[in-house]
């Protein structure tokens, strides 16, 4: 394969994995998230979608460059020599953001972009001052190697939890950047070449490490984003949207263990029922917006008093659970008080009033013999024994006596 032809299918290739991304999310909606109204309700899929606008741009424009190059001696210079090499980095750069975005960073422009137009004005000067074509070579060469191990580095971030799929994507990506950049340093260092190595010998193997690398880097990140989808989905599978906190069926998938745990000795676990007195009354009065705002603030109002271990649970409507491992029941208590008192403490601004927040809770440990539903039967128990008590306050699954007072 010569290397026009290699250019070629460069340009035919950019295109269509552009067009395969269609099959894997939907670019052109990725880049707002305005219609997201509930916060980090879908945080996964929205960086997934993201990525995939950014990465849809730089293959645009890595295959209109390499259909510039294409052109060369067709096309005035300007448009085969300059503008397709700045069209080129720009896609690499993207490229790289595109990844840094997969991995949760989207502060690539701080860091890509100054590169970018460093790279850019270089090229166009010794383009410009006439620099001989293995100058320019080299430019565009060390700039693309530099995007590619931007983007390896930023998948490389927490190599030990990472997959196999993102691990063999870092470390072909990384080889691809040493062989891009290699070629950079032999055209500048060896423009007429050496030995039996030929300048059309460096500028092949270079263009075939180009080539490798769209097609490993295209087909891993069509695979990220497969991936990145189907964990986002999962992932609202058991997270309530509003809240961000996990919904009944995550609750209950992760109360399972500590539930069989029980079973043998060991520190208790311990289950706290959180109830917004008057939720109902906030709907019906101030709108279900004014509660979706109220349920919001309860949650964080919780998260905050919680113990990285801890876990928070949206039941429904104005219903909370809380686990709390290894937690007997004096010291849940005071965890459920703390809960109590921020509640109290942090009244909701709503479109139309000031809501202020109380609620009943009710605490009560894991047995060796329980149930789900044992364990909630009795840990509402303690919750309704609080709100009988007049509400805004704690009461144990022990005895009615045990409710705690406002600020007791």
């Amino acid at each position: 394969m010569d290397i026009k032809t290699l250019v070629l299918a460069l340009a035919l290739g950019n295109l269509s994995l552009c067009v395969a991304l269609f099959f894997f999310g939907l670019p052109d909606s990725a880049g707002s998230g305005h219609g997201n109204t509930s916060g980090n309700k879908s945080h996964g899929l929205s960086t997934t979608l993201r990525g995939n606008a950014t990465w849809a741009r730089a293959r645009q424009l890595q295959a209109l460059a390499w259909g510039l190059v294409y052109l060369r001696g067709t096309l005035p210079d300007f448009l085969t020599i300059p503008l397709a090499n700045a069209l080129l980095l720009a896609g690499f750069a993207l490229d790289a953001a595109a990844l840094w975005e997969q991995a949760g960073r989207r502060i690539w422009r701080r860091h890509l972009l100054p590169v970018l137009l460093a790279a850019v004005a270089a090229f166009v000067a010794a383009w410009l001052l006439q620099r001989a074509p293995s100058e320019r070579q080299a430019i565009s060469s060390l700039a693309i190697g530099f995007f590619l191990a931007a983007g390896a580095g930023a998948l490389g971030r927490r190599w030990s939890a990472g997959t196999l799929l993102r691990r063999y994507l870092v470390v072909s990506t990384v080889v691809l950047a040493l062989l891009v950049v290699a070629r950079g340093v032999l055209v500048l260092l060896l423009p007429n070449g050496w030995s039996w190595v030929s300048p059309e010998l460096v500028q092949g193997l270079g263009l075939v490490a180009l080539y490798l690398a769209m097609l490993g880097n295209g087909g891993g990140y069509l695979l990220l984003v497969r991936q990145g989808l189907h964990d986002a989905l999962e992932r609202l599978e058991v997270i309530d949207p509003l809240t961000s906190a996990l919904n009944r069926r995550g609750f209950h998938q992760a109360l399972a263990p500590w539930l069989a745990l029980a079973r043998r000795p060991g520190q208790p676990t311990a289950l706290v029922m959180v109830d917004l007195d008057e939720f109902k009354r906030v709907n019906d009065h101030y709108g279900h917006l004014a509660g979706d705002q109220v349920l919001v603030a309860m949650a964080d109002a919780c998260k905050r008093q919680l113990r990285d271990s801890d876990t928070l649970g949206h039941l429904g409507g104005g219903e909370f659970a809380i686990l709390l491992p290894r937690t007997a029941l004096p010291e849940a208590m005071v965890v459920a008080e703390r809960v109590r008192g921020a509640l109290a403490a942090q009244p909701v601004k709503a479109e139309k009033a000031l809501i202020n927040l109380t609620a009943s809770l009710g605490a009560t440990t894991m047995r060796a013999d329980d149930t789900t539903v044992g364990l909630f039967q009795r840990a509402d128990h303690a919750r309704q024994q609080a709100r009988a008590a007049g509400g805004n306050r704690v009461a144990t699954s022990d005895s009615a006596a045990a409710a705690t007072p406002p600020g007791g």
